[in-house]
């Protein structure tokens, strides 16, 4: 009985790891699902308490709660202005509060209930969460279940006892602490995935590098064996015209096919997601003096090959650098500079950034070729990664520089 053929290794699927990006989204979006979800919920009790405010009062309050809670949603879903419409309505949220007691003209209306705001105490904490800094959303989940509880026992909150108002604000408090918790704790673990995600990356790509490196230089030693040393060997020992005619021969082919080996770098083949590359310039910006806006659209899904995310890099922090450097002047003569930096992704395989500054300006077809940062670090490394670089210049108008990879994707054909 002949033996059983071995199976073919399954590929195992490569696993990828949960981002802060991600973590971000994901807690927005639930953020916008719950923000209706709960403003629905309140409907009914939130106009049948309005006959207890200020006449206009109720309808007000529901106009600016729950705008801010489809607001909140489109935001979450779109992903474009999540944090300043989370901010938006927690800042509503606190007014509406703050300002409940003074809208309450029939105590009596309310019939010892509890004030339709409250159900909505913990999307405005969360959402504080989603838009502050750690210290800030800790500030916010402790201060409005407090204002809250102490709203609670007056009679324009109802008249509650004290044992009930405490219930209430302790458990709205509680469940603001466990989304802090949670969401805190999440976007510290993916921070941490991140960070050695971006430390493996260099480290993968400079052993590629090395070993592709190495390859090359095999590469080029057996051609330099095989091809060169028997040429000048053939050329040497050359007596007749047949044999010097061959030994010619052979002398172009050696020469034509070191002109391919140095044409044919080495490269790596794996592909990186466009948010490593996103990080990575996020970091590169903590070393400059000079503030930048980023705009990052479409990024989610993109991945580009290592060569292109090193040549975007670099293309990209060489004019970041050329632009704080620049732009100093301009702000020396009493004008505020914008930076932005602009990152796109095209389809799923391509990306165009563009470092745009409302600076001076200058013309690029006057800068002296001795100046490398365009010529070389830019426009040249991009050209030879397979991409494009463009610059876009006035004097007076600022200037715009757009990286893309491939080419293609400068017209968005990617």
């Amino acid at each position: 009985m002949p033996p059983a053929e071995p199976r073919a290794a399954r590929p195992v699927a490569r696993r990828r790891s949960v981002t802060r990006a991600q973590v971000d989204t994901v807690a927005s979006r639930a953020l916008g699902v719950v923000g209706i979800v709960f403003s629905a919920q309140t409907v009914g009790s939130a106009l049948d308490q309005s006959r207890a405010l200020v006449e206009g009062a109720g309808i007000a309050l529901m106009a600016v709660l729950y705008g801010a809670a489809v607001v909140l949603a489109l935001a979450t879903f779109t992903k474009v202005g999540v944090r300043s419409a989370s901010l938006a309505y927690a800042i509503a949220y606190a007014l509406a509060l703050a300002a409940w007691p003074a809208l309450v003209v029939d105590p009596s209306a309310l019939r010892g209930d509890a004030p339709w705001l409250y159900f909505l105490c913990t999307v405005a904490t969360t959402a504080a969460v989603v838009a502050a800094s750690v210290g800030g959303a800790v500030g916010y989940t402790l201060a409005v279940p407090v204002l809250y509880g102490i709203i609670r026992i007056t009679p324009t909150g109802g008249g509650a006892s004290v044992l009930l108002a405490v219930f209430e604000a302790m458990y709205a408090l509680i469940l603001g602490v466990v989304v802090l918790v949670i969401i805190t704790m999440l976007r510290q673990a993916a921070e941490a995935v991140d960070l050695a995600q971006d430390a493996a990356l260099q480290r993968y790509d400079v052993a590629a590098r090395q070993h592709a490196n190495e390859i090359e230089r095999v590469k080029v030693d057996a051609l330099v064996h095989d091809a060169v040393l028997t040429t000048l060997l053939s050329a040497a020992a050359a007596e007749t015209d047949d044999e010097r005619t061959l030994a010619a021969r052979m002398a172009r082919d050696a020469e034509r096919r070191l002109y391919q080996a140095g044409g044919t770098g080495p490269s790596t083949q794996d592909d990186v997601a466009l948010t490593v590359l996103v990080r990575r310039l996020r970091g590169a910006m903590t070393t400059l003096t000079t503030p930048f806006t980023v705009r990052v659209v479409n990024a989610g899904g993109v991945e580009l090959p290592v060569e292109a995310v090193e040549a975007l890099y670099t293309a990209a922090v060489q004019a970041m650098v050329n632009s704080a450097q620049h732009a100093e002047h301009a702000e020396g003569e009493g004008r505020t500079t914008r930076r932005e930096l602009r990152v796109r992704g095209v389809r799923a395989r391509g990306c165009v950034i563009e470092v745009a500054d409302s600076g001076v300006g200058f013309d690029p077809a006057a800068v002296p070729q001795e100046r490398l940062g365009l010529r070389v670090s830019i426009e040249e490394r991009m050209a030879n990664a397979g991409g494009r670089a463009r610059i876009d210049s006035k004097p007076g108008h600022g200037t715009t520089v757009t990286v893309a990879w491939p080419a293609e994707a400068m017209e968005g054909r990617a």
